[in-house]
């Protein structure tokens, strides 16, 4: 795992520059590579062949190529077989893409089955190619100024240069929306994300993007057997690395899932989890269930479980941190419990395995079952009755389809938002997501699975993973969403994962036998951070009563309504209404504009 930059023009002292900003990524080893019209950097946070002749970046023999790669490829060794006609001095995977991509070219990236972000250098052609991988687990940005192209796993390198730092109002109107920025958009104007799955090839100027298409290998019969065999073999796939190896374990399904098959090829098993400290045993007890859950399963497992608490107080404390590693803001608190459990864990090892992407891919949120429930009205009941029916609020939200019942799940109170916003620039978000509302032969609730997977499973969750761990030199790695297993969950039919009364039913049928009972009656929670009660905190609602003013920032003061905004925060802390998502936006997005001294 590392970080990854460049740019198609020679400069020593700024590719060193952008090293520099995302050493933290990589701090074993940093390289660059630098040759006419081209600078290459390289950190390197080594997990796979740790000796110096596998750091970065890599040039193939006859020195055409030259590659930076951030990730890690689990299916390496079965393409290395492919190779047989090379020479390999390393043991690692850096060597088989680069000469992978000698043999066939961007036809490699169809076989890689893992996370990654890379860029390709042909000395011969003068052309870069960069590649994120399908399921978009890394993060890649790039900027085109003066008809150069400059890249990088994180934005701060980028801005390393002399680039504008003007805020993208589309970007903004969708954040305050969806409380994330999807891809292609960042929150800077002049900076973009490459979208996952995708290529995207510079030269004389021109750039030309492509999608990847991942060849998987035959999945089997759609069933809970088949499933619970990919599970294992891609969990056992993503336990590779000379370097120790822990598991991020919550009180849910999915992360119990990843450590029932670690438990089986390894017998000493570190297990992480956190709780909050809030200086309330009642409310503790609340937002801790989680926590002693955690607990209890690491306990029937053995592990070696390390628990840290959070405090009020230390939230304060690294939350400038943690939105200066984002980038760009998130507005999900969750992200400072991530920030503190991967600095923990990072003390005792150097990967760790999470529980991400079930739910996306098998439906297990609410608003999955809920949508399901509305397919199936809509299917039975006929229309004429429904609109009838409409005339009751509760009635009219299952009557909804398509993108509308999508932000239904999903869009923040639009006339909140659009009450305090003074800033121009609005932007329509049901346009933007739309596009995955076009397939007739795919159920709503189809859909919508599919949109989270490419919107906010990408942009918002698996960003916070990334980020946050990289922080700390830790790799976290996603083993639920190997792209056999994603595959695979593309042809389970619906009714397979959700139904009116249970969600994710192919996944808890395939590990019933083999989880802990008490898992299976837990409901659905998700892994939430108590910021509505931070927001009472008397240390903290002052710092949020300093931060959400005029006062805070020149750079924002003409944006939003602080006499409104004051109103909802004083309504929040009374408890006469629940303000906590929109409220919590502006104050992460505050505190982003002033650290990265943001214009309009």
């Amino acid at each position: 795992m590392c970080s990854i930059n460049g740019f198609t023009f020679q400069d020593k002292e700024l590719i060193q520059k952008m090293n520099l900003a995302t050493k933290h990524r990589g701090p074993d080893a940093t390289n660059i590579f630098i040759s006419d019209q081209i600078s290459l950097g390289h950190n390197r946070l080594s997990i796979i062949d740790v000796r110096e002749v596998a750091n970065q970046p890599m040039t193939t023999d006859e020195g055409r190529y030259t590659l930076v790669f951030n990730g890690e490829i689990y299916n390496f060794q079965e393409i290395k077989k492919e190779l047989s006609e090379y020479t390999f001095v390393t043991n690692g995977d850096t060597e088989v893409i680069l000469k992978g991509y000698q043999k066939w070219g961007k036809e490699i990236f169809s076989k890689l089955n893992g996370m990654y972000a890379l860029a390709i250098w042909d000395t011969h052609t003068k052309e870069l190619v960069l590649a994120r991988d399908p399921q978009g687990v890394k993060p890649l940005y790039y900027s085109i100024q003066n008809n150069q192209l400059i890249f990088s796993s994180e934005i701060k390198a980028i801005l390393e240069h002399p680039i504008e730092r003007v805020l993208d109002k589309e970007a903004f109107a969708l954040y305050m929306d969806v409380l994330y920025v999807p891809a292609p958009f960042t929150m800077f104007k002049h900076v973009s994300k490459l979208e996952a799955g995708t290529t995207l090839t510079f030269l004389d100027g021109i750039v030309t993007k492509e999608v990847i298409s991942f060849k998987a290998a035959a999945s089997g019969v759609a069933n809970a057997k088949t499933l619970e065999t990919l599970v294992d073999d891609a969990i056992q796939r993503q336990l590779i690395s000379d370097r120790p190896v822990g598991v991020f374990l919550s009180g849910g399904i999915d992360s119990s899932v990843v450590l029932d098959s670690v438990s089986r090829v390894h017998k000493h098993i570190d297990t992480f989890s956190l709780s909050f400290d809030l200086g309330d045993l009642e409310t503790e007890r609340k937002f801790n269930i989680d926590a002693r859950l955690a607990k209890k399963t690491a306990e029937i497992y053995g592990t070696n479980h390390h628990e840290i608490s959070l405090s009020t107080s230390k939230v304060l404390d690294v939350l400038g941190a943690v939105i200066v590693q984002l980038d760009e803001p998130i507005a999900n608190p969750t992200v400072v419990a991530t920030y503190v459990l991967s600095q923990f864990a990072k003390e005792k090892v150097d990967v760790v395995l999470g529980g991400d992407g079930a739910d996306e891919l098998f439906a297990g949120y609410e608003r999955y079952r809920l949508s399901y429930i509305s397919d199936w009205y809509q299917r039975i009941v006929p229309k004429y009755l429904r609109t009838k029916l409409d005339s009751f609020p509760k009635m009219q939200k299952l009557n909804l389809s398509g993108v509308y019942r999508y932000g239904l799940f999903h869009f923040q109170n639009t006339e909140s938002s659009q009450r305090i916003i003074q800033s121009e620039g609005k932007y329509d978000s049901y346009t933007f997501f739309q596009t995955f509302f076009n397939r007739s032969d795919k159920s709503v609730t189809e859909q919508i699975l599919l949109a989270d997977q490419y919107t906010w499973l990408i942009d918002e969750s698996l960003m916070r993973s990334d980020k946050m761990s990289m922080a700390h030199s830790l790799e976290q790695r996603v083993p639920l969403l190997d792209l056999e297993l994603i595959s695979f969950a593309h042809r389970v039919p619906v009714w397979k994962k959700v139904s009116f009364f249970k969600k994710k039913k192919i996944l808890r049928e395939a590990f019933q036998r083999r989880l802990p009972k008490y898992l299976f009656t837990q409901p659905k929670r998700g892994w939430f951070s108590p910021a509505a009660k931070w927001m009472r905190d008397e240390t903290f609602l002052a710092k949020m009563k300093e931060t959400l003013s005029p006062e805070y920032y020149s750079g924002t003061k003409d944006m939003f309504d602080w006499e409104e905004v004051h109103k909802m925060l004083v309504r929040h802390v009374e408890g006469t209404s629940y303000n906590r998502s929109i409220l919590w936006a502006i104050f992460v997005f505050q505190i982003w504009a002033k650290k990265y001294k943001v214009t309009l």
